[in-house]
């Protein structure tokens, strides 16, 4: 009976220590106190009558009274227990104060026995009860056990805190000092002060031997679940069924033993420091958060074996009830057989009487309180021998563990205070990801930390307990993958890539200098539960590789092989299962998209530089360490992703572009410096060519070139004449594009027709359907490969003639006779052509030195554009009347061969250094005129492509001869049929 008077002011106990611990609460409630005294000067704001308002103050002021002062452990124990009206006097009753003395001792004397001991179950709760009682005593009685005080206190030596509540611990010391201080002074003050350095120098005791704990309980639970599981899978033997039902019961027990004592010292631990507000070592942290691992891997060995366990439970039961029953027999005997009757001992029997009838049921809450009263009378009278007593009391305290055993272990295994101490999580992560070979242990932690969800489920300070529940899944998540997902995701894609890139010796790799770790561990994890979802490690950092190395091969697709190699280590290192980028046509590289060139053609054209022969651009500057490429496979790839219809749209752009390129074409050329010049150099070779044998004069063309410096130069250093050659490149770059553009196009085409085995000969799907005659759906599909195997076959066959087209439609406007100072063209190629010769020459002599800062070695875009502007003029035979390029052979092949017989006459004085100048001017004329060789070359292929051997003349009258054909043709079957006619009829 007292232990529960003992259970109840604990209870009271703990209400007044969650309300005095509860600030918010606190807080909030003085502020409804002040919003009360403002509806107090204003009712009729608030619609509310002034007469109702005393009352309800007075009721809150009952309530602050009862229940938020914390008081109502003191009000409980301060009552008036003595009857007014004469009747029972409590304080007075010595037996009565005796007996409740006694029995405080008694409870005292087992809890004392067993607290702080591996078999402690409850004695801590009890203690808080005895302490309780203690004070109840005092405040009845006014008399106090200086002794029996001094045993309470001490105590606290060995126990100077106990958890209450999950995130509540409890002082004894400062509650009987506080309740009781007259006794207090009794005490010295060494005493005092001895209790209270104990409390902080148990912390620091306890950080100590952490880790011993840590590894004396590992050995512990690893022993007991390799014994449980032992023991249950064994199979039961009936000659052996009583001894194996004991063997049982002890490990069931022996498994709650360990999870009380690993729980106590994991709340009181991690309490104290909070209450107390000092740090935590990460040592201290680790050790914890192992202790929750072992907590957990208790709570799943019961979980896992639950079905065996509830059998062995029932029958467990039943042999202890029937133990209980011999000895109570056996007992009952003594008493009947005693012949001297009294009322005592009558009561005495009727209590056996009454413990066996309840013992005769199923094991319930109520039965075994009503086992414990009876037995409570009936051990009294000596009726049991001291050897019989105490294995009925153990019996007794086994059948109360093994009946609550579920409930017990779930109880002492509930992780939800870590609630209050999330801070140990990041630092728990980081342990878990440097020693990898427990990766395992993360089941155990996020079970305990899910332990805190049914709580927060009881949340009101909220709108709905979903948001709480979202903030802490968001919270959780967010440490996660900062402390242990990313990171690993980082260390693996590092492992892989120092792997790959062995050959380039980045740093120590050495395990036995740098350690190593084996992260495949995490990969072998099942998913972890957490909330409404399943954390795959494995699917997480395949998801991370996967979409790291597909973005980084799009931004640079000549590592794709890289890349790859990177998947297949990751597969054969580390078990994952990768996915293929599966990049457009799977090229090495995939280059400038076509849409990017057509929105940007003013840029490209002035960016990069064509190749005539390879038909390639090479970027002119880059800021990385190469230059990017475009040819005929970018082309194709992007054509492929976009479909044929961007050919047109992209010639269309062009043709738009060359518009405005050719406004200051026509520009440049009207000039009236430019245009006077021209005209003069026109009718000086027009007086000179029969002298000079129809050649243009190289000297008039060099003359040209300086002379035109005169009119000005950019901040840049470039003449006039510079930037008309740009602007010829840049029309001949474009007109390169298009070329490229048409052949990308024949190059998609031919891979997409190159599954059909004979492009001469392809079948008609559409008449075959209809002659085996099948669905409609199946005629209509037939009717779309019939079309797209006709598109493509005469795409791969003919494509489309763009350079026709685009000097059709600027041709007749060039000619017109508004235009005809673009008549002159022809006379300014030469000095273009010794302009462009020099430029090259600069550009390619840049590549040898370290600066590299405007080398080239290509630049056939300024041949395409004067190939195609002299089209366009219709002065092929004009330019070629002047005979440049003979010219220019003659003059530097006589200025060689003169510098060879300079080297023959002074090669007898052996002048070093005159032999030097003669081999260097020898060297620099062979590579001017190898340049200008090459510039005839790549001019006589850009005219090809405008068919230059024919004029705009020849080229009218062929068409013309063309249409007279058709229509003769065509006359000729109209003929044919109208004679025909009677021959049917």
């Amino acid at each position: 009976m007292y232990e529960h008077l003992g259970e109840l002011l604990t209870v009271l106990l703990t209400l007044d220590e969650i309300i005095d611990n509860h600030i918010t609460l606190k807080d909030h409630w003085t502020m409804y106190k002040r919003l009360l005294k403002s509806v107090h000067h204003n009712p009729s704001k608030f619609g509310i009558q002034e007469e109702k308002l005393k009352p309800f103050e007075k009721f809150l002021l009952k309530l602050e009274g009862q229940l938020l002062d914390g008081t109502i452990f003191q009000a409980c124990i301060e009552q008036q227990f003595d009857s007014l009206n004469g009747g029972v006097s409590v304080s007075k009753n010595s037996t009565f104060a005796e007996e409740f003395a006694h029995s405080i001792r008694s409870i005292f004397a087992n809890v004392e026995a067993k607290l702080g001991e591996p078999s402690e179950i409850d004695q801590r709760d009890k203690y808080v009860g005895v302490c309780g009682l203690f004070v109840l005593h005092f405040h009845i009685f006014r008399t106090v056990d200086k002794k029996f005080y001094k045993s309470l206190l001490d105590i606290c030596k060995k126990v100077p805190a106990i958890t209450l509540t999950a995130n509540i611990i409890w002082f004894p010391d400062n509650f009987l000092i506080q309740k009781i201080p007259a006794a207090a002074k009794l005490l010295d003050r060494k005493s005092l002060q001895a209790i209270k350095i104990h409390r902080d120098t148990f912390l620091q005791q306890k950080a100590q031997s952490l880790t011993k704990d840590v590894q004396s309980y590992y050995v512990f639970v690893s022993s007991w679940m390799m014994k449980m599981e032992s023991i249950l899978s064994k199979e039961q033997r009936m000659d052996k069924f009583a001894e194996d039902l004991t063997s049982r019961c002890n490990v069931f027990i022996q498994g709650f033993l360990y999870a009380y004592g690993i729980s106590t010292i994991i709340k009181t631990t991690m309490n104290l420091y909070m209450s107390m507000q000092k740090p935590m070592t990460k040592t201290s942290v680790k050790a914890l958060c192992r202790l929750v691992e072992l907590l957990k891997a208790i709570e799943h060995m019961f979980y896992r074996r639950s079905m065996v366990v509830a059998d062995s439970v029932s029958h467990i039961t039943q042999h202890l009830k029937h133990q209980a029953l011999n000895s109570i027999s056996v007992a009952k005997k003594r008493v009947i057989s005693d012949k001297k009757y009294s009322e005592q001992r009558l009561d005495v029997l009727s209590a056996l009487v009454l413990a066996e009838n309840t013992l005769n049921g199923p094991s319930t809450k109520q039965r075994r309180l009503i086992v414990s009263l009876a037995l409570s009378v009936g051990t009294q009278m000596k009726t049991f021998k001291d050897e019989e007593l105490f294995p009925l009391q153990v019996v007794m305290k086994k059948l109360d563990l093994i009946s609550e055993l579920r409930e017990r272990v779930q109880t002492q295994c509930d992780c939800r205070f870590l609630y209050w101490h999330r801070a140990v999580f990041p630092i728990y992560l980081d342990d878990v990801y440097e020693n990898a070979v427990d990766a395992a242990r993360l089941h155990y932690m996020f079970s305990a930390l899910r332990d805190c969800v049914p709580a927060m489920m009881h949340a009101r300070h909220l709108e709905s307990y979903e948001i709480l529940l979202d903030c802490y899944d968001k919270e959780i998540m967010e440490i996660l993958n900062e402390h242990l997902l990313d990171k690993l995701c980082k260390e693996i894609e590092k492992d892989l890539r120092l792997s790959v890139h062995t050959h380039l010796k980045l740093d120590d790799r050495n395990p036995f200098k740098v350690g190593m770790k084996d992260l495949a561990l995490f990969f072998s994890l099942n998913p972890i539960r957490f909330f409404n979802r399943f954390i795959d490690i494995r699917a997480y950092v395949t998801h991370y590789l996967d979409k790291t190395f597909y973005n980084l091969t799009t931004v640079a697709l000549h590592d794709w092989a890289t890349y790859s190699e990177m998947r297949n280590l990751a597969t054969q290192r580390y078990g994952l299962v990768m996915t293929e980028a599966h990049l457009p046509s799977q090229t090495l590289e995939q280059g400038l998209d076509v849409l990017e060139i057509m929105r940007n053609i003013h840029i490209f054209v002035s960016r990069y530089l064509y190749n005539l022969n390879n038909q390639i651009f090479i970027e002119r500057t880059s800021n990385n360490k190469h230059l990017n490429t475009i040819n005929i496979r970018h082309i194709a790839n992007s054509i492929r992703t976009h479909g044929t219809g961007i050919m047109n749209t992209t010639v269309n752009f062009t043709y738009q572009f060359l518009k405005k390129k050719f406004y200051i074409f026509s520009q440049f050329m009207y000039d009236e410096h430019i245009k006077s010049r021209l005209i003069k150099d026109i009718r000086f070779f027009r007086e000179i060519k029969d002298q000079n044998d129809h050649k243009y004069p190289f000297e008039r063309a060099e003359k040209f070139n300086r002379g035109i410096r005169k009119l000005g130069i950019t901040p840049e250093g470039q003449s006039y004449l510079d930037q008309f050659r740009q602007l010829i490149s840049q029309i001949g770059n474009a007109m390169g594009y298009v070329r490229m553009i048409r052949s990308g196009g024949l190059h998609c085409s031919s891979n997409a027709i190159r599954f059909v085995p004979d492009l001469e000969d392809i079948v008609n799907f559409e008449e075959l359907v209809k002659e085996e005659g099948l669905a409609e759906e199946t005629l209509k599909a037939a009717r779309h490969l019939d079309s797209v195997l006709s598109d493509h076959t005469r795409n791969s066959a003919e494509g489309t003639e763009y350079f026709k087209m685009l000097v059709d439609v600027f041709a007749p406007e060039f000619r017109r006779p508004k235009n005809i100072h673009l008549r002159n063209f022809y006379i300014i190629v030469p000095p273009l052509t010794l302009n462009f010769v020099e430029h090259s020459i600069s550009c390619k002599e840049k590549l040898n030195k370290k600066n590299k800062i405007g080398a080239a070695f290509t630049d056939d875009g300024f041949a395409m554009g004067v190939a195609y502007i002299l089209k366009l003029l219709d002065q092929y035979q004009e330019f070629d009347s002047l005979h440049w390029f003979q010219s220019v052979r003659e003059k530097y092949l006589k200025e060689i061969r003169a510098v060879a017989k300079q080297q023959n006459v002074h090669s007898a004085s052996q002048d070093e250094k005159l032999l030097q100048t003669m081999n260097l001017t020898q060297k620099r004329l062979d590579v001017y005129l190898q340049e200008f060789e090459l510039l005839y070359f790549s001019l006589s292929s850009a005219r090809i492509f405008f068919r230059a051997d024919k004029t705009a003349a020849e080229e009218n009258q062929e068409k013309k001869e063309k249409e007279e054909e058709t229509k003769t043709s065509s006359g000729g079957l109209s003929d044919s049929a109208v004679s025909a006619d009677p021959v049917v009829k």
